[in-house]
């Protein structure tokens, strides 16, 4: 239990009293999946990679323990869960990007750049503690030093043992003047709107990994309520932008599926005064899709 209690102290800043609370209420968890927690924490010891990862990034061993992810999910589902996202990563990723990856070092992997007004433009992979309660890696596109959106995921088998990505979260930005620079991005990417671009370029980067299936967390399946006003009306409508971008509900009303590849209107649904500019879109799209699968292609054959 000693060793638990270390860990512990490394996760949380004791000389914060909301910190502090949370290490107790960790330890006291460890206490009561005693067992569980045991056979993760061996499971990271026993091998050299993952023992690096754990070294430098303790904060799965807090994943574990929360109800992180999405709603009711219990310790195994989370356990299961940290699992199949690590291996896969190390399965499918040199020893250097699977640390980055895995949250060994602060450095992002970009998949996709452009320019915008002199500054660089960007999309990273990134594992970002921070986002720790939605996901195990972050997507963030990027624009300067400003942040403009990311969708937090994982990597797992979905009820069939098909291996699939999960959304957890995406977030918007959060600078001054948000919504004018996100006006002029939208005009500048063909009237195509950068939340759109953004699960365009994660559906990208899914294909790419081989995934067979994209889910994200629904209203319903949210694991926390901070998409929800005081008044409880929904202030951030995941179940919304997953329809209309192609989703639909599953069986566990958690989640919905999303297509792995956007639809696109036939050339006889566009309005001919629209054309030229759907075209340049397109075009557009394409060539994001060309590089990040290029740029996907070359991590993963760092593994070989």
């Amino acid at each position: 239990m000693q060793e638990f209690i270390d860990w512990g102290k490394r996760i949380y800043d004791l000389n914060n009293s909301r910190e502090k609370r949370r290490f107790f209420i960790f330890v006291g968890r460890v206490i009561f999946h005693r067992k569980t927690m045991r056979e993760l924490l061996a499971w990271f010891k026993a091998d050299d990679l993952r023992r690096k990862l754990l070294a430098r990034n303790p904060f799965p061993l807090e994943q574990a323990t929360r109800a992180f992810f999405y709603d009711e999910s219990t310790i195994d589902d989370r356990v299961k869960l940290i699992k199949a996202h690590i291996s896969f990563l190390q399965d499918n990723f040199s020893p250097e990007i699977f640390l980055q990856l895995a949250g060994l070092t602060n450095e992002t992997i970009e998949v996709w750049r452009s320019e915008y007004n002199g500054e660089v433009w960007h999309a990273v992979l990134k594992n970002e503690p921070g986002q720790r309660k939605e996901g195990m890696l972050s997507l963030e596109m990027n624009l300067g030093r400003n942040h403009l959106y990311q969708i937090m995921f994982w990597i797992n088998a979905d009820k069939n043992g098909d291996i699939s990505l999960w959304i957890g979260a995406l977030q918007g930005p959060n600078v001054p003047d948000a919504r004018e620079l996100i006006k002029e991005i939208t005009k500048y990417s063909h009237r195509y709107r950068t939340k759109n671009l953004m699960l365009y370029m994660l559906q990208a980067v899914a294909r790419s990994l081989g995934m067979k299936h994209i889910y994200a967390v629904s209203n319903e399946g949210y694991y926390a309520n901070n998409h929800l006003r005081r008044d409880r009306k929904i202030k951030t409508d995941f179940g919304a932008f997953w329809q209309e971008a192609g989703g639909s509900i599953t069986d566990d009303r958690r989640f919905y599926e999303l297509p792995l590849t956007e639809p696109r209107k036939r050339a006889e649904e566009i309005p001919t005064r629209k054309r030229a500019d759907y075209r340049r879109r397109f075009e557009f799209q394409d060539a994001i899709d060309a590089e990040i699968a290029a740029n996907m292609q070359n991590l993963l054959g760092s593994k070989a």
